[in-house]
């Protein structure tokens, strides 16, 4: 019998933790699964990242309402991954107004929203609990360009796209007086980084860009809570060794005329030995490996996740 991807076998839950970071700023952590940030302002709140169904959502909408029962008037999608947004459809009874995303984010949903649903829920069962709660794709109601400031009452939030990474669309969620970050997928710490959607080159530019900011504690898409300015750079020195080392990798391999298994065999000799241990490294790795390759044989954006296109990459290094 073929092996399955490794994450079709992930069934054990995760312990969720809840964070308080600042007077008005929680982290919704779960042992490498997807993580979601919150902001409680005077007069309601924003969370960043939906997680994956609204039936799901719902501990996450408990989790607020043990510290407030404000409306949940934003949520901010910091990217385009159906394990990200497909839960927005529960805040609207909690009072969501406005979804809001980049403008790369909204193009991603457009091109490749429904395939890259179908593909996510088929790799990883157990992150799309309920998922017949989903009413189908999250669709923004507010696109922005390059940054949005919002005013909670007296809390100032800047939601920015401040470059690509994990995805063409990043977007971070900023409080510039608390300086406490939500970066979504473009830092993680002690997880792997998916890489399938992501431009590889341009990642460290953007950790530059984050760094500039200052932040003293930064809640990444994955990963525990980072709540000290020396756990915040750790977090962005991690994920910079990630991708670099990924795509260095897969330069390597396009210039030896590897094939993609043997490609795979490659990058495992540098990154099993300083991240086979983190989370979702076995889940993750096939397809930041695929993604490498492409990107360094010249193919800038992104091809799109399919459930057949992930058949065929397994096969491939199954053969």
């Amino acid at each position: 019998m073929a092996k399955a991807f490794a994450s079709q076998a992930d069934l054990e839950q995760k312990k969720i933790t809840w964070t308080q970071l600042s007077e008005n700023a929680y982290a919704y952590t779960a042992e490498g699964d997807p993580n979601s940030g919150v902001i409680v302002g005077d007069d309601g709140v924003l969370i960043v990242d939906t997680t994956a169904t609204p039936a799901m959502a719902q501990d996450l909408i408990a989790k607020i309402r043990s510290v407030t029962d404000k409306p949940i008037k934003y949520v901010v999608l910091s990217h385009y991954h159906a394990v990200r947004v497909l839960g927005a459809s529960a805040y609207f009874a909690e009072g969501a107004q406005q979804i809001i995303a980049s403008r790369g984010t909204y193009e991603m949903i457009v091109e490749r929203g429904e395939q890259d649903m179908k593909s996510e829920i088929e790799r990883f069962p157990r992150l799309f609990a309920g998922v017949e709660t989903v009413p189908g794709l999250t669709w923004p109601t507010l696109v922005f360009e390059k940054e949005i400031t919002l005013w909670l009452g007296k809390l100032e939030v800047k939601i920015a796209h401040l470059g690509s990474g994990h995805t063409k669309g990043d977007t971070v969620v900023w409080l510039p007086s608390q300086k406490v970050l939500f970066s979504g997928d473009l830092v993680e710490y002690d997880a792997a980084c998916y890489c399938g959607d992501a431009q590889l080159e341009q990642w460290p530019a953007t950790l530059d860009a984050l760094r500039a900011l200052g932040a003293e504690k930064l809640v990444p898409g994955r990963g525990p809570a980072l709540t000290t300015p020396q756990d915040v750079d750790k977090g962005l020195d991690y994920t910079r060794d990630f991708v670099t080392t990924l795509l260095q990798k897969g330069r390597e391999a396009v210039a030896q005329k590897l094939d993609l298994k043997a490609a795979m065999a490659h990058t495992r000799e540098a990154m099993d030995p300083k991240f086979g241990h983190v989370f979702i490294y076995e889940h993750c790795l096939p397809f930041d490996v695929s993604r490498a390759f492409d990107e360094a044989s010249g193919l800038t954006h992104p091809r799109i996740w399919t459930a057949q296109r992930d058949k065929e990459m397994w096969d491939a290094l199954q053969a």
